[in-house]
């Protein structure tokens, strides 16, 4: 299988182009770690940059790069590529470092220390952070909300409308103001085109975990709510020119794509996301995303159909809106409700388990006899086997 990484043609930027950061990521300072994902091979911090500001909190996150099939060629191969064109770094060169853990007959375990150009490590910042973005990157408590029409517009919308949500940075990649050296495809027409780039999430070089945004022109669409039958041509036409640009500058076939929407959103200006069907992507579960191909039939079907619909989402502990719908809802009484049932539970078994009262040779025949008929009584009784058993213990 060719090395599909080498279809994405190389970004030719001036520097006056990308403009360099406010901060200085080697003055990061550490507040708290919010989240370590082994599986996703990443870390995510919480601190600040104090020569800028001891307030403004900033999150750091660095995950290793995913391994490219380029990166695992042998020096023959290497050799043979060297004549078309500049010689890459592998991991099965001389410049491979390995040191012994084990060897068990036919296993072995070792650690590699590769060349250090295969080693970097992806860093995302967001500086500086809100409160959204840190309980977006944290781990803590989530609670699943079934939003009626009703909630959404009573709870949701008013806090969505009230609440300072800046949409500056999306502005910036709509004008050409930033970004514009990262754009994959573009279409200007105001009511149907959108803009096609790189998720902060994607390195740019391996295909495999490719992640695109495709955000639309269109500004008056916060999210799936807002969306209605007069949305289908753009709707359809963000699908079909999406796939075929993919194809086009990516090689992968249109029907390897997940092209979904996330609810609620990260951030409210409509936004597609897609990526490759073998890639498990962040975000991609069930009470979360809702595929596109999806949205336009109900649409089709129901032309007001998602401002009708009851849609689930997850909130987290933390959150704002959380708070809010926990005063109507009580979302999180259900979760002490079942703590107290647990703990009735765990001491009607502990009483269950304690001995029943010991026979002593000591006690006179009538004691021995009460215990007997308390230990066969069950203890919920009528009042007339009450009165069967009363005489016998007085």
């Amino acid at each position: 299988m060719p090395d599909q990484t080498e279809t994405s043609p190389k970004l030719n930027v001036s520097s006056s182009e990308i403009k360099s950061p406010s901060y200085d990521l080697k003055k990061f300072k550490l507040k708290r770690i919010l989240n370590n994902n082994s599986k996703a091979k990443s870390i995510t911090l919480l601190g600040t940059f104090p020569d800028l500001s001891e307030t403004d909190t900033a999150i750091v996150v660095f995950e290793k790069n995913a391994y490219r099939e380029s990166d695992v060629a042998t020096e023959a191969e290497v050799a043979a590529e060297k004549e078309k064109e500049e010689q890459k770094p592998t991991y099965f060169s001389s410049d491979l470092k390995v040191r012994t853990d084990f060897i068990n007959n036919i296993y072995g375990s070792f650690q590699c220390v590769p060349n250090p150009e295969l080693c970097a490590v992806k860093s995302t910042v967001i500086y500086p952070a809100t409160d959204k973005h840190v309980e977006k990157y944290s781990i803590c408590q989530k609670y699943l909300i079934n939003e009626t029409p009703d909630l959404y517009a009573t709870i949701t919308l008013p806090y969505i409308t009230s609440s300072q949500f800046s949409l500056d940075w999306v502005y910036n990649i709509l004008e050409h103001k930033q970004e514009k050296e990262r754009i994959v495809f573009e279409d200007n027409d105001p009511e149907t085109g959108f803009i096609l780039l790189p998720d902060l999430k994607w390195d740019g070089r391996n295909v495999e975990n490719l992640y695109l945004l495709g955000i639309v022109r269109n500004r008056g669409i916060k999210s799936l709510r807002d969306l209605n039958a007069s949305h289908l041509p753009m709707l359809r036409h963000l699908r079909e020119a999406a796939k075929q640009a993919i194809l086009e500058r990516y090689g992968l076939n249109p029907h390897q794509l997940r092209m979904y929407f996330h609810y609620q959103p990260s951030f409210y200006h409509l936004h597609v996301h897609i990526n490759p069907i073998r890639n498990d992507a962040p975000g991609i579960w069930c009470e979360k995303s809702h595929m596109l191909d999806t949205v336009i039939n109900n649409l089709e079907l129901v032309s007001d159909y998602y401002a009708r619909a009851s849609l689930p989402f997850v909130l987290y502990e933390g959150n704002k809106l959380l708070e809010l719908y926990d005063k109507q809802l009580s979302v999180r009484k259900a979760v002490v409700k079942k703590e107290e049932a647990d703990k009735e539970q765990d001491e009607l078994e502990k009483k269950e388990d304690e001995p029943a009262e010991a026979f002593s040779d000591e006690e006179p025949e009538e004691a021995r006899q009460c215990k007997r008929i308390k230990l066969s009584t069950p203890e919920k009784q009528d009042e007339s086997e009450k009165d069967l058993v009363a005489p016998a213990c007085a």
